[in-house]
Order: structure tokens, then C-alpha cells, then sequence
């Protein structure tokens, strides 16, 4: 489906082409939130919500006096935050057929909230952004915007979060680095633009028609029927063309990722991809990577508990620098 080499971060129109929609509860012009559209480096729209975070999380003792001048004692630390919290910000990046608008997006990005700011957008041919879905190929310059965007907010410490197609996209974003977009400025390390990596529920290899969930898909993406059922019934719109070249495998791209954190998640009942796909990540990944298996969980945004989100969380600050 790649039609040209992955480029450079897009330049946002953040600044001109703020637009604030009902569709996402409290994402408002004044009231800090702010929601527009990005242009990527081949041209695509893509719809994106930015979300700053609280300045003070629930139940952070900052070690700082209280109103009465005493500091709290016994205060519960909460979140493991630091008084960098405000400089972190999350680009969560959606499965495929979600967008920046779903329940569940919107669940994962209010958990995430709580540690810093979160930047959410739809990847092309899924919601209000423009293009078509190439499964994984280009929308790697999607996050590369996102993640261009977050960096322009003043953001120091950037962290992707991606789910099942969006798990491969971090993956191969932090991956390629400069070449799929890293930040400008950050140097030549493989993992430049990012501070830290989470990839849940992702494929390690293309093509997997092992389970009944991955033929529908393929059916969904090569035939003109499947495609309309997307577009239609899924609200995705997915291109036509097959992939040419077939891009760089979630696998291949992990052994670049380090220094930078990556922590892998799978769940034990994910109906689409086998624990063979996290175990294959986590090898490629060697010491730079970190495997968890989440008994009882099934696939992407869907199926992440609370807890978890939570984890990540916890995590993902102790890990971005």
C-alpha cells in the first residue's frame, strides 16, 4: 500500500487551524484542551486532541508546605510522578477502525491523564481524518506528526502508547527514528523523537492468518466487498493498493529501538494474535525490552483493564528520563 519512503515531522497547523468539536466531551478552546488538524509529511489531515495535565495529581505529596504551612504527613505518593509530571505527555495511538472519538480511546486517554497530558488522534481513512487506512504502513508518519505536535507544546519527555495496528506503529515509528519522522534535533539515536515506548496487543510479523479475527481482517483489506463493509459499517476507509514495498515488520524494527524504554503487553486470551507475536518482540528487543502477559486479558483498548492503564502509567514515568 506505500506508494513513497516514510519522511520527516510534519509541521502542525496547531497554531492556525484550531477546531474545537462536540464529539469529544470538554475539548474546548478556553478551557485549555485543544483539538485540530495536523498535516503529515505526504499531505493527510489527521484530527488530534490535545489534553494537558493536571499540574498536581491525586494524591502526589510534592513534599511542599500546605496552605497551613506544615507539610502532609502520612499522604498517600498516588501515581508515581515527579515534579518533572508536567513535562511528559502520552501520543496514544488507536487500533485499527478506532479514531480520537471512541469510548474506549477516550477511557485509555483519561487513565493516562492522570500522569501527564495526552495528545490522541485517528490515523488516516479513520474518523475526521483524511486519507485511507494502509494497516500500519504510512500511518507512521500519523504518530510522527502527533509526536511532532507534542514536541511543539513544549513537551521535553514524549512517550508513545500504541494498540494492536497502533502497537506496531510505535513500534516502527521509534524504530526507524529519524528516518520515520523522529524529531528534529534529537540526534541520530534510533529511538530519537520518543522518551519511551509501550506497544499492546501488537503483531510482530505481517501477513498472520492464523486466527479466524486475522482472515476477516484480510478479507476486510483485499477485497472490494471487505473494503466497503469498512468503510460503511466501520467507518474506516482502507486504500486499495497492496503494499509496495511491504514496509519494515514490527520485529525488525524493535532491535533499533534501544536505549529508549519499550515495554511490551499481551494478554493471554487475545483472540487475533497468539503469545508467540510478544514472545518473538521481546526476544528481538533483548535487554532493551520489557515483556508482561496480563492473565485473562483479550485484545487492545477494549480489553485493557484499568489497572493496567494504571501500570503503564506507573511505568512510562519511571522510565522517560
Amino acid at each position: 500500500m506505500s506508494t513513497g519512503r516514510a519522511g520527516h515531522v510534519a509541521r502542525s497547523t496547531a497554531r492556525s487551524a484550531i477546531r474545537p468539536y462536540s464529539e469529544t466531551r470538554g475539548v474546548t478552546r478556553g478551557g485549555g484542551p485543544l483539538r485540530t488538524f495536523l498535516r503529515t509529511a505526504d499531505g493527510v489531515s489527521i484530527d488530534s486532541v490535545y489534553e494537558p495535565g493536571p499540574v498536581v495529581y491525586d494524591g502526589f505529596d510534592s513534599g511542599l508546605p500546605e496552605a497551613g504551612g506544615a507539610a502532609s504527613e502520612g499522604a498517600s505518593s498516588g501515581p508515581a510522578v515527579s515534579g518533572r509530571a508536567a513535562d511528559l505527555v502520552f501520543v496514544v495511538a488507536h487500533g485499527f477502525t478506532g479514531d480520537a472519538d471512541r469510548p474506549h480511546v477516550r477511557r485509555v486517554a483519561g487513565v493516562l491523564a492522570r500522569y501527564g497530558s495526552v495528545v490522541t488522534f485517528s490515523f488516516r481513512g479513520h474518523g475526521a481524518s483524511g486519507g485511507r487506512s494502509t494497516v500500519g504502513d504510512r500511518e507512521v508518519l500519523d504518530l510522527a506528526a502527533a509526536v511532532g505536535w507534542a514536541r511543539e507544546l513544549g513537551h521535553t519527555r514524549v512517550a508513545t502508547v500504541g494498540f494492536s495496528m497502533g502497537g506496531s506503529v510505535v513500534l516502527r515509528h521509534a524504530g526507524l527514528g529519524r528516518e520515520a519522522g523522529g524529531a528534529p534535533g534529537a540526534g541520530s539515536d534510533p529511538g530519537a523523537g520518543v522518551d519511551a515506548v509501550v506497544s499492546v496487543s501488537a503483531p510482530a510479523r505481517w501477513f498472520y492468518r492464523g486466527t479466524a479475527p486475522m482472515r476477516r481482517l484480510h478479507w476486510l483489506v483485499t477485497r472490494p466487498s471487505g473494503r466497503l463493509v469498512g468503510r460503511y459499517g466501520l467507518r474506516t476507509r482502507i486504500h486499495h493498493r497492496q503494499w509496495d514495498p511491504v514496509p519494515v515488520s514490527p520485529v525488525e524494527a524493535v532491535p533499533r529501538i534501544a536505549p529508549t524504554p519499550l515495554l511490551i503487553v499481551h494478554g493471554d486470551q487475545d483472540g487475533y494474535f497468539p503469545l508467540d507475536h510478544p514472545r518473538m518482540l521481546a526476544a528481538a528487543a533483548g535487554e532493551g525490552g520489557e515483556l508482561w502477559v496480563e492473565p485473562g486479558m483479550g485484545h487492545a483498548e477494549n480489553a485493557a483493564p484499568e489497572g493496567l492503564l494504571t501500570r503503564i502509567g506507573d511505568w512510562v514515568v519511571a522510565r522517560a528520563g
